[in-house]
């Protein structure tokens, strides 16, 4: 295992390559496998995923000219108080009439354009030099390509020690909106209620569901939703709609091309009641844990009804039944997790303004620019400390 960055030598450096590139690179098929987001779920974004963002990829290459490892990243033009309340930043508006990029900058952000981040490594090269290689090369790349902020984004928090290169490098810390961990390592569904959710939250549980005794709904499950996305997608921009934050929007073809390309790793819960689709779920298989990545609702129903209890208990029990020992849901809708036993699943941004002048001003400035500060639920977790 080839692990020289540390010698005093530099025999990896970073060079920056297209999709086109990734064709006769053997490395890239193999980026990423052991995660649910393999190297096929980068190709899907940047292929549905067009509208915001353009796309690049780092290559770690050895002194050899061979290429090593492959890390992903896009370009973006991110308004940096996106997150924050409008009463928080009414003087941002103001100077906005008169500056309207004002706080809004070109940004490099490395990682995935629709979920959390991961490391580039491979077999013969661990993660911490691909770190290393790119912390000591990354601002030299995003001057080049004219950005003015660099982000590291939402890497799990298992990351902290192989990024401490980064903070070394200028990097700040910050938490993002995390993500949730249910450990539904039980026998059934009713033993993890009496165990993991407390009486009162029980007995709000079992009264939301009274909402849909005598209606006719029925769960089914499949990996190809292709042939039903004049279904499946409206109910995904409902959710999408009424979010208070919002992070990237998904498209038809995201959805048909994970149908399509990843059926060993996808799977939708679909909800019909009569014949109507009623709400959906997309999730995504890693060993023995299943990811909630987004769900869909017909709120011309789903709020009577309380369908999203109704989708939980469904989920949860499926998820049991078929030996999954946990549940990781994406961020956001922190109250029902906190009730039903979850625990926060922290993931970070590492941000640097490319300019020595101007980044210690961001590093005052983002620890206020953060959602989660404001967040009055997410305090409520017992774990809320893992954040920081």
């Amino acid at each position: 295992m080839d692990t020289r960055a540390g010698s005093g030598k530099t025999p990896f450096s970073v060079k920056i390559v297209t999709r086109d590139d990734l064709k006769s690179c053997a490395v890239w098929q193999s980026m990423f496998a052991p995660e649910r987001k393999d190297h096929r779920y980068y190709e899907i974004v940047e292929d549905a995923l067009t509208d915001r963002f353009e796309y690049r990829y780092f290559a770690i290459v050895d002194d050899s000219g061979k290429t090593r490892a492959i890390q992903p990243f896009f370009l973006i033009d991110q308004d940096i108080m996106e997150g924050v309340r409008p009463e928080r930043v009414r003087w941002v508006s103001l100077i906005r009439r008169i500056n309207p990029r004002f706080l809004k900058l070109r940004t490099l952000m490395v990682g995935c354009s629709a979920g959390e981040g991961h490391l580039a490594c491979a077999h013969d090269l661990p993660a911490a030099v691909a770190a290393e290689s790119l912390s000591r090369e990354i601002v030299k790349h995003a001057r080049a390509l004219g950005a003015d902020l660099i982000v590291l984004k939402e890497f799990p928090a298992r990351y902290r020690e192989t990024l401490a290169c980064f903070v070394k490098a200028g990097f700040t810390r910050a938490p993002s909106m995390p993500m949730t961990m249910l450990n539904v390592d039980y026998d059934s569904f009713d033993a993890y209620a009496s165990k993991a959710i407390s009486g009162n939250s029980r007995r709000h549980f079992r009264k939301n569901l009274k909402a849909t005794e005598g209606e006719c709904i029925r769960m089914s499950v499949t990996d190809d939703v292709s042939a039903q996305l004049d279904e499946i997608y409206p109910l995904y921009l409902q959710v999408y709609e009424r979010s208070k934050l919002r992070f990237e929007k998904l498209t038809r073809d995201y959805f048909r091309q994970l149908s399509v390309r990843m059926k060993d790793k996808v799977r939708f819960l679909l909800w019909h009641r009569g014949n109507r689709l009623a709400a959906f779920g997309m999730f995504m298989i890693q060993e023995d844990q299943l990811f909630s990545e987004y769900l869909g609702f017909d709120y011309a129903v789903a709020l009577d009804l309380h369908l999203y209890h109704y989708v939980v208990r469904d989920m949860t029990t499926w998820a049991i039944e078929r030996g999954f020992k946990g549940i990781r849901s994406s961020g956001l809708n922190y109250d029902p997790k906190l009730r039903y036993g979850h625990r926060l699943d922290p993931i970070d941004l590492y941000v640097r303004h490319v300019s020595p002048l101007l980044n210690p001003v961001m590093k005052l400035a983002l620890p206020w620019l953060q959602p989660v500060r404001y967040d009055a639920t997410l305090k409520k977790f017992p774990n809320y400390g893992d954040l920081w």
